[in-house]
């Protein structure tokens, strides 16, 4: 009796700690693929390759950056095999790439509010998938097509940010090329640590319990990110 009360303690401290770990996403700013003013200032300084001071401003981006990390734990939360775990993260990161090196290479511009307010839906689609909704309105969404165009919108919501700094054209093309390969090795830390807390919590029956609950807050941060943006589009 003492340890199936202990376990229930545990489970449900589990829970409280997941959801409130996305309640203090909310409670940040809210400047997503926001580049900061220090490392703005290193990029316009650097002339010439600088491949490895690239690679960690790309993985910093991606480890910081919670829409991408709220997206991704969207994208993993109902995956227990890691070959569709692979699969998913692999179309979203081949979206993401896309755009963000043709975006900055290619001169390839949009407008920054509305691009980061795709990105916020991309965050309530997924989570308002997880949560069944399309199911009970009787649509039917491909989901990986949906993560592979949504991960083009990411891509591109940096690229438009990376496009307003003053970039030496000197070492450009390897100098991106760093940068994605930072992105996804940030993606690839940040994703393992998700894994390995929902292969923890999973294990416990707070997890189904706790579904429901965790991806409406996921679902709300998207909304915030998505009514931010147009906000900035509307007054700019």
């Amino acid at each position: 009796m003492m340890n199936e009360k202990r376990g229930r303690l545990i489970n449900t401290r589990i829970l409280k700690f997941t959801q409130t770990s996305l309640l203090l996403l909310l409670a940040l700013p809210v400047f997503a693929h926001g580049v900061a003013a220090g490392d703005a200032d290193f990029i316009q300084r650097i002339s010439g390759v600088a491949f490895m001071p690239y690679v960690y401003l790309g993985a910093k981006h991606m480890f910081t950056g919670y829409d991408h990390l709220l997206f991704l734990a969207g994208v993993i939360f109902f995956l227990y095999k890691m070959k569709d775990v692979a699969l998913y993260v692999s179309l979203f990161a081949v979206g993401h790439s896309i755009t963000l090196l043709l975006g900055v290479l290619g001169g390839i511009r949009a407008d920054a509010y509305i691009v980061d307010a795709i990105i916020g839906l991309s965050v309530v689609y997924k989570a308002f998938e997880n949560m069944g909704g399309f199911e009970r309105l009787g649509v039917y969404i491909n989901t990986r097509h949906a993560v592979f165009l949504f991960g083009l919108a990411h891509g591109f919501g940096l690229s438009t940010k990376l496009q307003d700094l003053s970039i030496a054209s000197e070492g450009l093309v390897p100098n991106m090329l760093a940068f994605n390969v930072g992105v996804e090795l940030g993606q690839l830390a940040a994703l393992t640590i998700m894994l390995l807390a929902f292969q923890f919590w999973r294990q416990s029956p707070s997890f189904l319990k706790g579904a429901f609950t965790t991806n409406l807050i996921i679902m709300c941060a998207g909304f915030i990110l998505f009514g931010y943006q147009m906000t900035g589009y509307f007054i700019a």
